[in-house]
């Protein structure tokens, strides 16, 4: 049989490649990684955390710099690409709210909601505006939860749902001791995610599609969660070394050299673990050095400000500008698989390629996903 590559449709975008470029925020996804994801068939994602940053008043005033520089970002993308253009917004930033309306403001095709329940969302607005939400969960306890919510409070449910398992990189939900643990792993929680996701389905008679994320990084890996009933998946590391990613030269660099020892689990000042690329900054810490700061932002609600060694904030944007000595990288488990810096083309005809040489293949048709 001839072997076809689905697409992926959430609400009334349908892409020709289903993969969603994940949302990498501090300036990691911007406009140019966006906007040659969307031009390649996938969905290409500005990440809005701290997306402020070069703005000259971010220091006195970031909640108005985040909101001016997401709208400018989200225009830029825009006038890159006609492909589908989403937005990442933590729900634990403390600007969330203002985040969410700018980028509905401004059209964004959809919105990835994670690092928390996205329960208060203005759907009436979002629905005016044709941006479709998707929440980012880490277990069927959550996505029903927010599945729950929506539909006793707002009469209408979520237009997708990512699930991402414990191989991602950045901020992980899930407690250390359940990183490793096999019930976490996202083979096993995809299958609880989707089952939660068919009873909305069928309430709404709607097709609410399901997106793989967390450590994905062949095309045969996207074969698998496909035939295991995901629409579609999410990546981010793999975009991190390509020309078009967002970030410093020396950023993407810190992926090409790293080792698989050097990807570790840190204790993330907001409360929670994370995976990132070990170095001198990160060793630093767990010697126990503080680095002193002054918090002009507190940009999220969980972190804490007084006894934190450092300023999370301040290490990303250091990082994502090239400074690594005083910052550090997040990346995914798979990260040291990684060995040169390639282009968004050449990196999706590369997964397309693997995808379909398969011997075996046997996806979902296009129109199960409509």
């Amino acid at each position: 049989m001839k072997c076809e590559l689905p697409h992926l449709r959430i609400g009334e975008y349908e892409a020709k490649i289903p993969i969603v470029q994940g949302g990498m925020s501090v300036g990691i996804s911007l406009d140019n990684l966006a906007s040659a994801v969307a031009n390649e068939g996938g969905i290409g994602v500005i990440g809005a955390a701290g997306i402020g940053m070069m703005e000259p008043d971010f220091d006195t005033n970031f909640r108005e710099a985040n909101k001016r520089a997401l709208k400018t970002v989200i225009r830029k993308t825009r006038s890159k690409t006609n492909g589908i253009v989403g937005v990442n917004i933590m729900v634990a930033l403390t600007d969330f709210e203002e985040l969410v309306e700018t980028a509905i403001d401004e059209k964004a095709d959809l919105l990835f909601l994670g690092a928390g329940l996205p329960l208060k969302v203005p759907i009436e607005e979002a629905r005016k505006r044709s941006t479709a939400i998707v929440p980012i969960v880490s277990s069927a306890k959550a996505a029903k939860l927010v599945f729950d919510y929506w539909h006793r409070r707002y009469g209408d449910i979520p237009d997708g749902v990512v699930v991402e398992g414990p191989l991602a990189g950045g901020h992980l939900g899930f407690k250390k001791e359940q990183i490793e643990r096999k019930e976490y792993q996202l083979e096993r929680i995809l299958p609880e995610v989707i089952k939660v996701v068919q009873c909305f389905e069928e309430l709404y008679s709607r097709k609410i599609p399901v997106i793989a994320a967390g450590g994905i990084f062949t095309g045969m890996d996207i074969r698998k969660y496909i035939e295991m009933g995901a629409a579609g998946v999410q990546m981010a590391s793999r975009f991190v070394a390509t020309e078009e990613c967002d970030a410093s030269k020396e950023f993407k660099e810190m992926y090409v050299r790293c080792t698989k020892e050097d990807l570790i689990i840190i204790d993330s000042p907001v409360g929670l673990p994370g995976r990132a690329i070990n170095n001198h900054f990160l060793e630093e810490v767990n010697k126990g050095t503080k680095k002193p700061f002054v918090c002009p932002w507190k940009c999220l609600r969980t972190c804490d400000v007084v006894n934190s060694p450092y300023c999370i904030g301040s290490a990303l944007i250091n990082a994502k500008n090239g400074m690594l000595n005083d910052g550090f990288a997040f990346a995914g488990a798979n990260a040291y698989r990684i060995h040169s810096i390639t282009t968004v083309k050449e990196l999706m005809e590369e997964l397309m390629e693997d995808y379909l040489s398969s011997s075996f293949c046997n996806p979902r048709s296009t129109s199960s996903n409509s």
